[in-house]
């Protein structure tokens, strides 16, 4: 992986007139039809005409004075679950052939459209968004760009978010994320990636995994990129974060679960990232969070996203079972056999345990783990049966997902050392805490930048 330029370098390029937004896209197009790159198996859609017209205007307006945003004429890349209007969505899957198209844009397409991005395709995903492996059998699975001659998963569900970025066919990606799905592709890729709270961006227009857990964020080179991104995607003012002072900063390693299960390379990784923000002054300190132990008890029976996932799939399933990738639908059809007190009960369940964890955490000012506990596994092997899908499934979203049961925010920042297999720093806090995790991140990613 080649050092990738940021969202602010190429801002600053097309101010200066050194590029322009139709060679930009021209560039970005190349590398998605470039017959040996995983173009083929990174996008599900490729928006050639209209990309190299809208960079154009980007141009035109540029000319007479007028950018609309800080990714005015940038290509960045869209996540298949999110509508574009005249399309079926098909959220990786054959199995939505033939359905409706849609009739408008999602929100969030709206959003970067009236920012000036100029939206160069879809990417592929885990169909139906429904694992943390960004494995895909119909289309085929892009390749992680570290290590490529193995074939290494690029973790999911947003799997050709990630790769579009690392290839350079895509300045940025835009993702979903239920449990995992914008911060372990962005981890195993050795990117930046931001989950904020649900409720700050719109789905409106994102098919659903469930309803409780997804939110819509960025996968990007940068801290800095997410944020300017994440201001555009939630309908904020211009983002105005900041580093924090990383001089007695808070940082809590909760170590119930988070840290069980890590290989030799991210176990080091992880230690040597604590110790040099304890160096530059913060103070790091490892805390017990029990509620931690109990996530896998609440959801025993499938929790949120089984139940949710089989009340959306239920009538596409009666008809088009056959066309679903097995070990996708056979998680979906646990939802069938929870009733409603059951969905009800975890909803309540809960409610108390994010009360629980909030309390155990209030005394710093973010919480720091693995984003995942192990290096991305080569596709084939994880691939094999079913045994080892899971298990590794398994392990790659347990972390992440615990945020998302708090209903929280989390940064993915790179913490590895140039050339050696990505690890991700997750950095994640309550509920709204989004601004402040942002300006940790910052701070953190300033502080590892010489790695």
């Amino acid at each position: 992986m080649t050092a990738l330029t940021t969202i602010a370098q190429h801002a600053d390029a097309l101010r200066a007139g050194r590029t322009s937004a139709t060679g930009l896209v021209d560039e970005a197009l190349a590398r998605i039809q470039a017959p040996q790159g995983e173009g083929a198996r990174a996008f599900t859609r490729v928006y050639d005409a209209a990309a190299r017209a809208a960079a154009r205007a980007s141009d035109e307006l540029r000319a007479v004075g007028l950018a609309r945003s800080v990714i005015d004429g940038l290509p960045i890349s869209i996540k298949d679950l999110f509508d574009v209007a005249g399309e079926t969505t098909m959220a990786g899957s054959v199995a939505r052939q033939g359905e409706p198209p849609a009739t408008a844009d999602a929100v969030v397409v709206q959003r970067l459209r009236a920012a000036g991005a100029v939206i160069v395709g879809r990417t592929n995903m885990t169909e139906f968004a429904f694992s943390g492996l960004g494995i895909n059998p119909p289309p085929g699975t892009p390749r992680n760009a570290w290590d490529r001659g193995t074939g290494r998963i690029p973790g999911g569900s947003s799997s050709g978010a990630a790769v579009s970025v690392t290839d350079g066919m895509a300045v940025a990606g835009i993702g979903s994320d239920t449990g995992g799905s914008v911060g372990i592709p962005a981890a195993l890729c050795g990117l930046a990636g931001f989950k904020p709270t649900a409720r700050r961006v719109c789905l409106q227009g994102a098919l659903p995994l469930s309803a409780s857990l997804d939110s819509i964020g960025p996968i990007a080179p940068t801290v800095q990129c997410c944020a300017q991104l994440d201001a555009i995607l939630a309908g904020e003012p211009r983002v105005t974060s900041r580093p924090a002072a990383l001089r007695g900063l808070r940082l809590a390693v909760p170590r119930t679960l988070a840290l069980d299960g890590m290989d030799a390379h991210v176990a080091a990784t992880f230690q040597q990232t604590l110790t040099r923000l304890s160096a530059a002054g913060a103070l790091v300190t490892e805390i017990d969070v029990p509620a931690f132990a109990r996530v896998a008890a609440i959801n025993a029976k499938g929790g949120l996203t089984a139940a949710e996932a089989w009340w959306w799939h239920r009538d596409l399933i009666a008809r088009a079972a056959d066309r679903y990738d097995p070990r996708v639908v056979s998680r979906i059809l646990r939802g069938k056999d929870i009733s409603a007190a059951d969905h009800l009960d975890v909803l309540q369940a809960r409610a108390a345990w994010i009360a629980e964890v909030e309390a155990d955490i209030a005394g710093f000012d973010a919480l720091v783990l693995p984003t995942v506990p192990v290096v991305a596994p080569a596709i084939d092997e994880t691939a094999a049966t079913d045994d080892a899908y899971f298990r590794a499934n398994g392990l790659v979203l347990r972390n992440p997902s615990l945020i998302n049961f708090l209903d929280g925010c989390a940064l993915s920042i790179p913490c590895h050392e140039a050339g050696s297999a990505p690890v991700g720093l997750m950095v994640a806090g309550p509920a709204m805490s989004d601004t402040r995790i942002l300006s940790i991140g910052l701070a953190l990613e300033a502080a590892l930048s010489s790695r």
